[in-house]
């Protein structure tokens, strides 16, 4: 049921790029330092929207109208959201690639799904403040109106951990069974296969892309900040880029006092404005087309 001011996408609109000189004055400079198109995909920090499948048809909009015979740069900003999506904007950013291959530029934050994005890239260009994420999967539960968040690895490895100790007691088993009853099979059913897939989707991504050289097992040793919170200790908190440049991730790290960066930071300010004002919880947008999802308040 969704709640009193709660926000939902509204409508899409493509339109072609006009009254954004500012923004696509900074595309040209960024274009003409990296040497391949730029193309954003900003959803809102702000608003609670999130990755989700149909931002892989607005981004196919714009990719269809851009000339990407030498690749192309993807203008990255998310706080996450669905894995399989993310999944289906890895192929559709290397499907359209002429190259086969896109760059992930990272102005400040990609977490979550986003960061199984950059996974699928060919190199990730940030600077020493920007931030990538854990890709475990998070449950939502709502309690006494408080919206409280939970690791599913976490769930999962407090369920096992006290089987294990139950199947070990050789006396009183009415503590165990009192806590086990707390569990139900079927949802741990469905968090393993969930960890299964984020595992599978950053595999594959990196089996055919910056990690190929490698085999699955030395792949998931690498990425294993990734995968679980037990380096974190908490899905939100940051993965920086030496940690990334840790897992073997082709990594780019530009100055934050050279010009290169003082441009990525000026369309970011702008953009992050965009899809934080005005209803706006998404845009995805090249030097000559915009495609942006409204939001609106359920009364």
């Amino acid at each position: 049921m969704m709640e009193e001011d709660a926000l939902v996408i509204q409508q899409v609109s493509a339109e072609q790029y006009q009254g954004h000189s500012t923004r696509k004055h900074f595309y040209l400079k960024l274009e003409e330092m990296l040497g391949e198109p730029v193309i954003s995909y900003f959803t809102s920090f702000l608003y609670p929207v999130m990755i989700e499948d149909s931002d892989a048809d607005m981004l196919e909009g714009v990719l269809q109208k851009s000339d990407l015979s030498n690749g192309f740069a993807l203008f990255l900003s998310s706080p996450g959201g669905d894995g399989l999506a993310a999944e289906r904007i890895i192929n559709i950013c290397r499907s359209y690639s002429g190259t086969g291959k896109y760059d992930v530029v990272i102005p400040s934050k990609a977490k979550s799904a986003a960061t199984m994005i950059c996974l699928g890239a060919s190199r990730i260009i940030t600077s020493k403040t920007s931030e990538l994420g854990s890709i475990d999967p998070q449950i939502t539960y709502i309690e006494d109106d408080k919206v409280r968040r939970f690791s599913v690895y976490n769930i999962v490895k407090s369920y096992e951990v006290l089987f294990s100790k139950a199947v070990k007691e050789k006396g009183n088993l009415q503590p165990y069974l009192q806590q086990l009853a707390n569990y139900d099979e079927r949802e741990i059913a469905e968090f393993r296969t969930a960890l299964s897939l984020s595992e599978d989707i950053a595999i594959k991504a990196l089996k055919t892309g910056m990690l190929s050289n490698l085999s699955e097992k030395d792949v998931v040793k690498r990425i294993k900040i990734f995968l679980t919170p037990e380096e974190v200790k908490t899905h939100g908190r940051p993965i920086y880029t030496q940690d990334a440049l840790n897992c073997g991730l082709k990594v780019e790290i530009k100055d934050l006092k050279k010009e290169f960066w003082r441009i990525v930071y000026k369309l970011y300010v702008r953009l992050n404005n965009f899809v934080s004002t005005n209803n706006v919880g998404k845009c995805i947008e090249s030097k000559n087309y915009s495609f942006r999802a409204r939001v609106k308040r359920e009364v």
